[in-house]
């Protein structure tokens, strides 16, 4: 039986991607020129940083348009994971980022360089108000799915990062000390790197289709072996299509297979209202597992 096919978590926030990627690509455009004119290195690391959001945000929505198509014969589920390999992807780049603003910090604790504190503060002003509004637009769609995440810890931590930028600039402008610039770099790389861990480990287990961290097994167990007419459970498997839709198998052994339609119509419904698993494909038996007599399943 062919699956339905919904609109994923992260294609409702289709609209607020697009509007930070106009954001953050425009401003990216001005840091470029601001650290060339300024002759500003902090400006132009952060420029890379940018460069980086544009980047995922571009990702995400490519993976979004991938994960709207079809299923077909031969990807049966669509292309939902195309979401999650883009979060993944994402997290790494991130954490490539951290380690750059890390070497980087390191080598200007060495040979700090000569910024100009004025242009510096200007734009990383502008910087900071750009990523706040990114930030904001996306911080609804961030929670539902786990691409939009990585797309929102990208303009955050860019948020962060002109923090201090504009930090180092006032530094620089009041006691000419350059030595701020590579501080506050290391604590923002430091701040990056758990949160972007913890999306790289979500990605990797949806991937390697583990159970959802929101969902309990044995829970799940007990309230199918609650419905009347349930003996017991076994092989249950729950995993994660993409973010915000979750899917089970089971073997269920009945009491009586001639109630095999209202049982499933329970069970389903069960596992939707309290579960919010929609995808289940349900296999009554009759027998135990040693004697098995397979009956056809149900497939919604």
């Amino acid at each position: 039986m062919a699956h339905d096919h919904r609109e994923t978590a992260a294609a409702r926030s289709r609209g607020t991607l697009i509007a930070t990627l106009t954001l953050t690509g425009a401003y990216l455009v001005v840091e470029v020129v601001g650290a060339i004119v300024s002759g500003s290195l902090a400006l132009l690391a952060d420029a890379g940083h940018m460069l980086t959001d544009v980047g995922g945000i571009g990702l995400a929505l490519f993976a979004i348009w991938i994960a709207g198509r079809p299923p077909t014969p031969e990807k049966t589920y669509g292309y939902y994971r195309a979401e999650i390999l883009a979060a993944l992807v994402n997290a790494i780049m991130l954490l490539g980022v951290a380690a750059g603003i890390l070497v980087a910090a390191y080598r200007r604790l060495l040979e700090p360089p000569e910024v100009r504190g004025g242009p510096m503060l200007a734009i990383a002003v502008l910087g900071l108000v750009v990523n706040l509004a990114s930030a904001w637009l996306l911080r609804k769609g961030a929670r539902e799915s786990l691409n939009v995440q990585a797309a929102y810890l990208e303009v955050l931590s860019d948020a962060l990062t002109s923090v201090g930028v504009i930090v180092a600039a006032l530094v620089v402008l009041l006691t000419r000390s350059m030595l701020i610039d590579p501080l506050v770099s290391g604590a923002i790389a430091v701040f990056i790197v758990p949160r972007t861990w913890r999306l790289l480990r979500q990605a990797v287990n949806v991937l390697l289709e583990g159970t959802p961290p929101h969902l309990d097994i044995p829970e799940i167990q007990a309230a199918i072996e609650r419905e009347s007419g349930v003996r017991r459970v076994h092989d249950l498997h729950v995993w994660t299509l993409t973010s915000g839709r979750e899917a089970m198998s089971a073997h269920v052994v009945v009491d009586d297979y001639g109630r095999g339609e209202r049982i499933l119509e329970c069970l389903h419904a069960v596992l939707h209202t309290r579960f919010g698993i929609d995808h289940t494909t349900i296999q009554l038996e009759t027998e135990p597992p040693s004697v098995l007599t397979i009956r056809p399943s149900s497939v919604r």
